[in-house]
């Protein structure tokens, strides 16, 4: 029986936690950065990011995020990626990892919030569900507005059935809205999407 994971077309962000040899940290800096280097050129690649739990830690947590299970599928199983893995096989250990996706996987915790943390994040983190909604909507409702706007001014709009409408705009806004409104929306919502009773003003 197959995961949902493995038959999503929605994007895919995957979180991996490794413990460090701590006499290899400059080793592990280097084979780090070039498995960002290796993911960014293959298709489907959608970003990536990786953090330290503090300067003396031997945690070290990697982001990446894929278009899809096949784009992602495709980067698990490529010759560059196991190439990569064996380089590393002395003095890097995987710990954890975990799978999101669709739209919640935005409201992960980036790897570069993390910078400032001296202590591992919490699995699994995400926003109260009301906060998402109230992210979406502030993005769907001027995206959804503009775009009514514009076609309105199309003479033969007015006569297309209500249901193909729909469906044009539903097939132009939800690649609108999943590549280009919720990240821009989510990155300048970081704040206060994280803020709660577990947070409080950091130092």
């Amino acid at each position: 029986m197959q995961h949902d994971h493995e038959t999503s077309q929605e994007p895919i962000t995957v979180a991996i936690e490794r413990r460090v040899d701590a006499h290899r940290q400059a080793e592990a800096l280097a084979w780090v950065q070039t498995g960002t280097s290796l993911a960014s050129r293959m298709p489907g690649y959608l970003g990536s990011g990786w953090v330290r739990a503090s300067g003396s830690s031997s945690l070290w947590y990697t982001l990446y995020r894929f278009a899809d299970a096949g784009s992602l599928a495709a980067w698990e199983s490529s010759a560059e990626r196991h190439w990569w893995l064996r380089t590393g096989e002395e003095f890097v250990h995987d710990a954890r990892v975990e799978r999101r996706t669709g739209i919640e996987g935005w409201f992960d915790v980036p790897a570069s919030s993390l910078l400032d943390v001296d202590e591992p994040p919490a699995a699994g983190q995400a926003p109260p569900r009301w906060k998402q909604a109230v992210t979406i909507w502030l993005g769907f409702f001027p995206t959804n507005l503009v775009f009514t706007l514009l076609v309105s001014l199309l003479p033969v709009w007015g006569a297309v059935p209500l249901a193909l409408r729909v469906l044009i705009t539903t097939i132009v806004l939800t690649p609108v809205m999943t590549y280009v409104v919720l990240p821009f929306v989510t990155a300048r919502l970081r704040p206060w999407l994280e803020g709660g009773p577990r947070g409080g003003p950091r130092p």
